[in-house]
């Protein structure tokens, strides 16, 4: 959010002013230095849509060698191989 906007300035600058305002921001109009009116969203914005993700998406663009397992325990790796115990995704 940035400081308050002069009455001149939202004359001059309404439009922007009001999309601004339908993104969600709230603009503090001012009369010289001292804040008068609040410019608001008469409805929130609505959420942006939840993006699915593209699994592979990376696939042949990075290499991890073994070596990235070496600090591993046995359980982490067991863990790893298996699935957590309480993991819905778990594997029978």
């Amino acid at each position: 959010m940035s400081g308050p906007v002069t009455i001149h300035a939202a004359k001059t600058h309404l439009s922007a002013l009001v999309a601004r305002a339908e993104a969600g921001e709230e603009i503090v109009i001012a009369r010289g230095n001292t804040p008068v009116a609040k410019l608001v969203p008469l409805h929130p914005p609505a959420p942006a849509p939840a993006r699915r993700r593209t699994f592979g998406i990376l696939r042949g663009l990075i290499e991890v060698g073994d070596e990235a397992l070496d600090d591993w325990t046995e359980e982490e790796l067991t863990e790893w191989e298996e699935g957590h115990p309480g993991d819905p995704l778990r594997n029978p």
